[in-house]
Parts: C-alpha cells; structure tokens; sequence
C-alpha cells in the first residue's frame, strides 16, 4: 500500500493558536492515526492577523519599508 501523504493548510485560531501551532497540532494528530503518514503543512491567513507569520512560514523574507501612503 502506498504511503498517505496530507496536505495541512491551517489559518489560526483567533486568541489562542497561531497558524503554525494549528499545524503542528493537526499533523501530530494525524501522525498518532496514521502511522507513516507525510505530512506536508503550510499556514495561510486571510490577509488580517497573521498574514506575515503565514508568509514567513513559507519560505518569505521579512522586510521592512517605511511608506507614506497608498500613492506612493
């Protein structure tokens, strides 16, 4: 039989767990219920809280500009 492989993509969870932690909780659930499951996990947000993190996660570089304004 062919190893599972899964997919996390996991928002937070609004004052509690950030979406990293949901991840890694998930695919610790997963891995207690499937033995030899692979487990592939991205965090993802919304554009609101946690959108940086999310990007971070995924392999973003954090950079910091000083803006003054949508026009420039």
């Amino acid at each position: 039989m062919e190893t599972p492989r899964v997919l996390v993509a996991a928002d937070k969870f609004k004052g509690s767990l950030t979406a990293v932690q949901v991840a890694e909780r998930v695919t610790a659930g997963l891995r207690r219920v499937v033995p030899g499951v692979r487990v592939e996990t991205l965090p993802v947000a919304d554009g609101g809280d946690g959108t940086v993190a999310a990007a971070v996660a995924a392999g973003f570089e954090r950079r910091e500009a000083r803006v003054t304004g949508p026009l420039g």
